[in-house]
């Protein structure tokens, strides 16, 4: 295992005196009711007020203005307490927000990950051990009897699907803008298939990027449909054609009509699955690609992270797609997907660090 300097120094010595790896082990043990009661502080505005106020604020004076009860407030503030979201000034009991109350209140990536981890998968973890011991999502089940949440995705509660499309687009649309150079600087792409396109981000990108380019996207019926329905009437959507096509289904070829594309593109899209899905997925990839052809794999390589805290983000998202996706699939290292590409007879040219949230780019062609 190849990890970067940060991930090295935190994940190879024990960094926790015996105090603090107890203090740590309680807040795993408690970990449901820390959530919740720091969702919780940013519902009700208790975060968005004390951030406000400049002298802090007293349980009487938050009581008035969030129409809580002393006692909801009393339980609340005592748990933010021990959290460390909050501090109190013992003598004027003020309350006032720590530096860990303010990035759960400002940091984008935090709301984000609160709001999908509550909609999406909070009661579905309940049924992580079953989903790792028989390789399939079994918390999906709490929403229908769907086999994935992709086919599920259209279907489900508005608040549920709004959630998981933020997260989606927040680690994806990031790193969009930055990957344009590298897909059409440095090769000359005028028709580029876009491949599990979900609701056309990037191909709207693309569009509007290059006057020239094509794109084709690839993705299940149903989200063919609610991609269509999201670039319609927008600058370019005329140059976007939707493929339906179950990717799963090792028969499935891609589209052949137009010759071989100048690139193939794949973002967030094989941490969807398993390896053995990942290899035949680029073995149909490599059947549509000639010499010239790049394809471009744009993933948060949790092994690449510069900080422990993505590094954090991504494993835990592992979990997500454990319980609640597949059942088969993570976020995964360097050398996981760098196997798979080879056994596909592609090689990896070169890989790109350093994109929006963490992302990396593996440039791939097929091999000599």
């Amino acid at each position: 295992m190849t990890l970067t300097p940060a991930l090295e120094k935190a994940y190879t010595h024990e960094p926790l005196t015996a105090e603090q790896a107890q203090a740590k082990a309680e807040l795993i043990a408690w970990g449901p009711a820390v959530f919740q009661a720091s969702r919780l502080m940013l519902r009700f505005g208790i975060l968005e007020h004390l951030s406000q106020a400049e002298r802090g604020l007293t349980r009487q004076e938050l009581t008035e203005l969030t129409g809580l009860s002393d006692y909801a407030l009393k339980c609340l503030l005592e748990a933010a307490l021990c959290i460390g979201t909050v501090l109190v000034d013992t003598a004027t009991e003020r309350f006032t927000l720590s530096k860990t109350g303010w990035f759960l209140l400002n940091d984008p990536a935090t709301r984000v990950n609160i709001d999908f981890n509550h909609d999406v998968n909070y009661v579905g973890w309940h049924s992580l051990g079953q989903a790792l011991a028989e390789g399939r999502p079994a918390g999906l089940a709490h929403f229908g009897p769907w086999a994935t949440v992709y086919e599920a995705l259209s279907s489900l509660p508005a608040p549920v699907r709004e959630s998981w499309l933020a997260f989606d687009h927040f680690y994806s649309d990031a790193a969009f803008s930055e990957a344009l150079p590298t897909v059409f600087g440095e090769y000359r792409v005028r028709r580029l298939y876009d491949v599990g396109g979900n609701t056309g981000q990037w191909a709207l990108l693309c569009v509007a990027h290059s006057p020239d380019v094509e794109v084709v996207v690839l993705d299940l019926p149903q989200q063919i449909t609610m991609m269509q329905a999201n670039i319609a009437g927008k600058p370019g959507a005329e140059r976007i054609e939707g493929y339906a096509i179950n990717i799963l289904d090792t028969d499935a070829r891609f589209p052949q009509h137009g010759g071989c594309p100048d690139a193939i593109w794949m973002s967030q899209f094989l941490d969807c699955f398993s390896p053995e899905q990942i290899v035949s997925i680029l073995q149909r990839a490599s059947q549509a690609m000639d010499a010239t052809t790049r394809l471009f794999i744009m993933e948060p390589l949790w092994d690449r992270q510069r900080f422990t805290t993505a590094a954090f983000c991504l494993t835990m998202t592992s979990l997500y797609f454990t319980a609640m996706a597949n059942g088969n699939s993570k976020m995964y290292a360097t050398q996981d997907l760098t196997q798979c590409v080879e056994r596909a007879g592609l090689t990896v040219e070169r890989i790109i660090d350093g994109l929006g949230q963490g992302h990396s780019i593996m440039v791939c062609k097929r091999k000599q």
